[in-house]
């Protein structure tokens, strides 16, 4: 396992899901944790969770100048973005300004922590993005455009960036709250149906996509990389 011990590590989007897996595990690999998020509750909420004096600080990645504040105050070892809003639906269907704010969000909200981030040479940005920029789908066509968007910047930002290493991480259908808004039995239901499709036969845990994180962070010879973590849902 890699170890992270007293590096610096920062987590933006660090509240819930794969964004508090993935503090979680750094913080057990014995890493120096911030999570930044837009919910001072939530991240209080999760600083009590994963315990290890992580610290928080409040950020809307749509501040610039917040964004600048924070990532350039100090070296950091690694930075992780996974935060991310973003409405969906058909093209026809979803309104431009929803379009234009899922593009804010996930987009333009990690090219400014890219832009702004001072990270010591041989450490790592990782941007969590989606199987969707490779497997779209119909009613996503957005998200799907917006998730290969962020693996081409990866791509030229290893090139940038060099020798800082940039890789991105790209789940499939995962456990999260972002399903939270279907009741218990439709949500099993979803989830066992979409799992049962899966190569792998299940859904993905935000503790997978926390793992291929690390992966990234601590593996010195990958750089310019997606890494994906869909149990098979781009071949199925």
């Amino acid at each position: 396992m890699n170890t992270f011990t007293d590096q610096n590590v920062l987590v933006v989007g660090g509240s819930s899901g794969i964004g508090l897996a993935t503090p979680q595990a750094f913080a057990h690999a014995g890493a120096r944790v911030t999570i930044a998020s837009r919910s001072a509750t939530k991240l209080q909420e999760a600083a009590n969770h994963i315990g290890h004096d992580v610290r928080t600080v409040a950020l809307d990645t749509a501040d610039n100048e917040a964004v600048e504040a924070l990532l350039s105050g100090q070296e950091w070892d690694h930075v992780v973005v996974s935060a991310a809003q973003t409405p969906g639906g058909p093209v026809r269907k979803l309104g431009l300004e929803d379009a234009y704010s899922a593009m804010e969000s996930k987009f333009w909200g990690a090219y400014r922590v890219a832009r702004a981030a001072r990270i010591r040479d041989g450490g790592s940005l990782t941007l969590v993005t989606g199987f969707l920029s490779v497997r779209p789908s119909a009613t996503s066509v957005l998200q799907g455009a917006i998730n290969a968007a962020l693996e081409s910047l990866v791509r030229g930002l290893a090139l940038e960036m060099s020798p800082v290493r940039v890789n991105a991480v790209s789940p499939g259908v995962v456990r999260t709250p972002l399903w939270g808004g279907m009741d218990d039995a439709t949500r099993a239901a979803f989830f066992a149906t979409a799992g049962g499709k899966l190569p792998s036969k299940r859904v993905g845990e935000p503790q997978d996509i926390a793992n291929a994180v690390l992966y990234a962070a601590g593996t010195g010879f990958t750089t310019g990389s997606t890494i994906t973590v869909d149990g098979g849902g781009s071949i199925a």
